[in-house]
């Protein structure tokens, strides 16, 4: 079972790899790099969009059966 912890670094981890791929897209010099490095960074920021959106809804859950008295 993960935490809400490890949710939320493997958020950070995504968004930081997303910043990451744009320092170096804005770094390359060649256009083929720059290229691969913005679609590396597009790929980073939907998984960090997926993932804050799978913890908002795990949050929900856990709110919905906690106010119906059900336990996991």
């Amino acid at each position: 079972m993960t935490t809400a912890t490890q949710r939320s670094s493997n958020l950070d981890f995504y968004l930081a790899r997303a910043a990451q791929a744009r320092v170096e897209a804005d770094a390359a010099t060649l256009a083929h790099v720059r290229d691969r490095c913005l679609r590396s960074e597009a790929a980073w920021t939907a998984m960090a969009a997926r993932a804050a959106r799978s913890e908002k809804l795990k949050e929900a859950e856990a709110v919905r059966k906690a106010e119906a008295g059900l336990t996991s």
